[in-house]
Order: structure tokens, then C-alpha cells, then sequence
């Protein structure tokens, strides 16, 4: 690809996401939201370093990393189970009325309760990106928007991870800790403000237990964690994702031990490493944003970990300072290649009703194993030294990955868009459905060829099928009368499968005739599904039976 035709796909991702009011709304408020979360996480460390040294930071980040990761699959849990703008929006003003007690807490020397609300707020915040995941496919038709959006939400995180933090160490060395505090509560009021004006169709209503009741919270947070272990596209997806993470731990510690042996910079050397590994995400981000219209971002994920676990490899081969900020830079470049898809295919793949809680598990699965990245690294140092602590994680992660390759060209290519998408969602009745949920209808679907007089379904049989006309034209009679005739893009046999009733019309076919034919069961479960698309097919139905 050279680099005209990248820019022009960049221009053109970044264009078709901001013209879509929804999600300029969203990206908006996770940039606001995003700078000051991250100068509120910088300011609270800064404290508790001041409050207790290093070992207060570290047990407060151990406690923030362990509630996270519970409270992601439990609140995107609620999330699922009702309107996702809503979640989010009380999340935001949750969040802001904590770190405000935080700041005042700040001031009033309270220490105990700044411990306490900073990680009520963890708690609060932990879901948000779930539920974000689970709204943004409601606020688009097209699979190539929906992963150019969640391209940009990884630039802009790139961004704020980078920016944020400066934020944070300049308000806090000008004016103080509680500044930093302040802002995060504005750039809550902020995305609260902007969600409240994220217009999304009502979604269905939950399905309950077979025996009628409620299912309980905890097996419905469990759903998650079922779909990925009988999925394995889904089970490979969070597999990748946890290797990522634990590298990503294992560097936290690594890093200091790289400053200081091959930068010989001590521990201000670490901060140099991070903001080499920022730049690399920025650029990363950039490029992912180019690479959108080739629609392979499940191949992207397994290159992008494969990328991750190489510079291991040649830090241990080629130990200088040198190779450590090529490493780290290449660490940072193949980032957002991970993050995309760790956004991306848990929409795609997972069912609408349990989005949120797949995106949770996965998303849980990260954090636990940055954890255990964290412990292991130390580990390894202390048993075989930093060279072969490298080449052990390097080796184990880019074989598993590698491996998993093939299956994830595979998988890119189970997510093209079946043959039939664009004209079942030019339909009236699937217009309100997701992107994927039109893409599953596809792939129920089937193709028939009718040959110019014979009757397609007749009056008075069983109807099992919906039928969209490709090309040619058909006739609708009832007894002796004609109804009227249908060309392309024109529907029928909607009434028999709405209302379970026998045929009301006999269709034959006056032309030769080609259609999509959707059989009974994938035609209710996905119109019913939709409040929207329900009322769409209803509306058709009583149009014909006045008729």
C-alpha cells in the first residue's frame, strides 16, 4: 500500500467516524474523560508515594488491578441488562462525585477515605469501557466503520496515555494534587454531558431463565466466560489478549532493570523508556487507522503480540542502550495493532445481549495477567537473570502466536461481509438491525433460482421462509384476484412467519426469478430481537393483510 493511498484511508476512517453524530459524541467524551483520568491517576500515585512510599503505591495498584478486574465483568453484567448510554452516563457521574469527595478528603488530610473513594472509583469506572464496546455496533450499519472507530478510540487512548500524564505531573508540580482531582471531575461532567445527547434505538427486551425467572447475576455474568470457552475464535482472542498483558507486566518490572543496567540512567531512565514506548503508539495508531479498509484485524492482533514478543528476543541477543529504545519503540508501534482487535472482535463475534460481559471477561483476562506478568518477571530475574527472563517470555509468547496465525487469517475471513449484507439491509424491516446482526442474517440465508411460472410459496401451505426478490418479478394472488407484483428489493412472506398462520397469498413467479430466502427461525430471532425492526415488519404485515 503506498503512502498516498494510506493517508487517504486514514482521511477517510477519521471522516466517516466524526460524521456519525453518535460517535463523535463518544470519542469526544472518552478524549475528555481519558486526559483526565490519566492526570488523576497520576496525581493519586504521586500521593500515595507521598502518604506511604512504595509501598503504598504498590499496594494500592495491586488492589486498583484486582478490583478492576472483578468489577469489569460484574457492571458490564448491568450494563447488558439495561439501556448502555444510561451505565455509562451514571458511571461518569459516579465517578465524578467520588473524586470530588477525594479532593476534599485531599485537603482535609483524610487518608483513609482518599484510599477508599479512589478505589470506589475503580470500581465505578472498571465497566465503562465494556459498555462502551457494547453501544458503539448499536450506532452503526457498517462492519468498516465499526472498526474504524474503534481505531480511532485507540489513537485517541494512545494520545491521552501519552499527554495525560504530563497533565497530571504539571498540575501537580504548579498547584497541587487536588488540581488533578478537580479536572477528572470535570472531564466527567464533560462525557456525562456528551452521552446524554448519544440518541440509540431501544434495545430488546432480556431473555429470562427457561423456567421463567430472572437468571441470577452471577450466571449471567458467567455467560461471558462461557461464550469464549465454546468459541475459540473468541477463546484465542482473549489467549492473545492475556499474553499481551503479561508482558506488558512483566516490561512494568523489566523496565527499571533495562534503565539502569543498559541505559545506565538509574530509575529516571524508566520514564524515557515510557515516553519512547508512547511515541511508538502514536505512530502505531496512525498506521492501524490506514490499514482499515483491508478488514484483517484479527490477523493484526496476532502479528501485533508477535510484535510485542520479538524485541524481548533482541534485547537478550543484543543488550545495549541502543537496542533498548528500538525495542521499546517497536513494543509501542505494535500496541495498538493488539488493542484494535481487542476492541474489535468481541463486537463481532459475541451475540448483542452478552457484549458487554465478553468484552469484560477478555478485558479482565488483561488485567489478571498484567498482574501475573508483574509477580513472574521477578521471579525469573531473581532465578536466572535479566537475559534469559527475556528469551523465556520472548520464545513462549511469539511460538503460541505464530501458531494461532493461520486461524486468525481464518477468522478475517469468517467476518467478511456475506455476499447478500448490502441488500438485506437496504430491506426496510433489517434497516434498524446492527451490522452484525444483518451479517449473521446473511449467513443464515440462502440463494434460489425460480423459473418463470412456477408458484415460489402457494396460499394455504405452512410458511417456513422470508424471501427477498434479487431480480425478476413475481405476482400476488389471492383466489382469483391479483394482489400486485414485486420486483427487486421488493420482500414477501413476512405474514405467515409474524403471525404463525398458513400461507395468505400464493407468489409466482412471471419472470424468471432469483432470491435470498431466510428461513423461519433465523427470520424471528433476529426481527423480534429489535423493537424497531419488529414494528417495521409488523407495520408491512398489517399493510397486506388491508388490503
Amino acid at each position: 500500500m503506498s503512502a498516498a493511498s494510506g493517508a487517504a484511508q486514514l482521511r477517510a476512517s477519521v471522516t466517516t467516524v466524526f460524521a456519525n453524530p453518535g460517535l463523535r459524541r463518544i470519542q469526544l467524551a472518552f478524549l475528555g474523560s481519558g486526559l483526565g483520568d490519566w492526570a488523576y491517576a497520576t496525581a493519586v500515585t504521586v500521593w500515595a508515594y507521598h502518604d506511604g512510599g512504595a509501598t503504598a503505591v504498590g499496594a494500592f495498584q495491586a488492589t486498583r488491578f484486582i478490583l478492576a478486574a472483578i468489577a469489569g465483568p460484574v457492571g458490564a453484567t448491568i450494563a447488558d441488562r439495561m439501556s448502555r448510554r444510561t451505565f455509562m452516563m451514571i458511571s461518569d457521574a459516579s465517578r465524578a462525585v467520588l473524586v470530588a469527595a477525594a479532593a476534599v478528603c485531599v485537603s482535609a488530610g483524610l487518608d483513609v477515605a482518599v484510599y477508599a473513594l479512589a478505589l470506589l472509583a475503580v470500581i465505578a469506572g472498571a465497566p465503562f469501557r465494556a459498555a462502551q464496546a457494547g453501544l458503539v455496533p448499536q450506532l452503526v450499519d457498517d462492519p468498516r466503520v465499526l472498526t474504524s472507530s474503534n481505531a480511532v478510540a485507540s489513537n485517541i487512548e494512545n494520545v491521552v496515555i501519552f499527554v495525560g500524564p504530563s497533565i497530571g505531573a504539571v498540575l501537580v508540580g504548579t498547584v497541587g494534587v487536588e488540581a488533578a482531582f478537580w479536572l477528572n471531575v470535570a472531564t466527567f461532567v464533560w462525557s456525562c454531558w456528551l452521552m446524554y445527547g448519544v440518541h440509540v434505538l431501544p434495545r430488546p427486551s432480556r431473555q429470562t431463565a427457561e423456567d421463567g425467572e430472572e437468571p441470577g447475576v452471577l450466571r449471567e455474568t458467567l455467560g461471558g466466560v462461557r461464550l469464549i470457552a465454546t468459541d475459540p475464535d473468541l477463546r484465542t482472542t482473549a489467549v492473545l489478549a492475556a499474553l499481551q498483558g503479561g508482558l506488558f507486566g512483566a516490561l512494568t518490572v523489566l523496565n527499571v532493570i533495562i534503565a539502569i543496567e543498559m541505559l545506565d540512567s538509574g530509575p529516571a531512565g524508566v520514564g524515557l523508556l515510557q515516553a519512547v514506548m508512547g511515541l511508538g503508539s502514536i505512530a502505531g495508531g496512525v498506521v492501524v487507522l490506514s490499514r482499515v479498509a483491508r478488514q484483517a484485524v484479527a490477523t493484526d492482533m496476532a502479528v501485533g503480540v508477535v510484535g510485542w514478543a520479538v524485541p524481548f528476543l533482541l534485547l537478550a541477543i543484543y543488550p545495549s542502550a541502543p537496542t533498548a529504545v528500538l525495542a521499546l519503540l517497536v513494543v509501542g508501534f505494535m500496541d495498538p495493532w493488539v488493542n484494535l482487535g481487542l476492541d474489535t472482535l468481541p463486537q463481532r463475534l459475541s451475540e448483542e445481549r452478552v457484549m458487554s460481559r465478553v468484552f469484560a471477561t477478555i478485558d479482565a483476562s488483561l488485567i489478571a495477567s498484567m498482574s501475573i506478568g508483574s509477580v513472574i518477571a521477578p521471579v525469573l530475574l531473581h532465578l536466572v537473570g535479566l537475559r534469559t527472563t527475556l528469551v523465556v517470555l520472548g520464545v513462549a509468547v511469539v511460538v503460541y502466536a505464530a501458531a494461532k496465525l493461520p486461524r486468525m487469517r481464518r477468522l478475517d475471513q469468517r467476518l467478511s461481509a456475506p455476499a447478500d449484507t448490502e441488500l438485506l439491509a437496504a430491506v426496510p424491516i433489517f434497516a434498524p438491525l446492527p451490522s452484525s446482526s444483518v451479517e449473521g442474517l446473511a449467513k443464515a440465508s440462502t440463494r434460489r433460482h425460480v423459473p418463470a411460472g412456477q408458484a415460489v410459496v402457494t396460499e394455504g401451505e405452512a410458511a417456513h421462509e422470508f424471501f427477498l426478490i434479487v431480480s425478476g418479478e413475481v405476482e400476488v394472488t389471492q383466489g382469483d384476484q391479483v394482489l400486485r407484483r414485486e420486483g427487486p428489493g421488493d420482500v414477501f412472506g413476512e405474514i405467515g412467519l409474524l403471525r404463525d398462520v398458513p400461507r395468505t397469498a400464493t407468489v409466482t413467479a412471471v419472470t424468471d426469478v432469483d432470491l435470498v430466502v431466510v428461513d423461519r427461525k433465523a427470520f424471528l430471532e433476529t426481527v423480534t430481537g429489535t423493537v424497531e425492526s419488529l414494528r417495521a415488519a409488523e407495520d408491512l404485515a398489517w399493510r397486506r393483510l388491508a388490503v
